[in-house]
């Protein structure tokens, strides 16, 4: 009986982490700092949808910039 737990969960594990299925890819074409300079992740066009990288990743961009931005 135990052994048959412990094979259940095991495979409920198995399932979930499966489940995850994260491959590296950023939700948002302007979170990825090698299109920052694409015209789309430029103001005005990325300030419409709130999707400039100063929007989606502000770590990232004070990391980058060495400026901080505070809101």
């Amino acid at each position: 009986m135990v052994g048959m737990l412990r094979i259940i969960g095991i495979a409920l594990l198995a399932v979930a982490l499966a489940g995850c299925n994260y491959d590296g890819s950023y939700r948002y074409p302007c979170q990825d700092p090698a299109n920052w300079e694409s015209a789309e992740c430029k103001p005005p066009l990325c300030d419409v949808n709130n999707t400039c990288p100063k929007d989606l990743n502000t770590n990232i961009e004070e990391e980058k910039t060495g400026v901080t931005t505070n809101g």
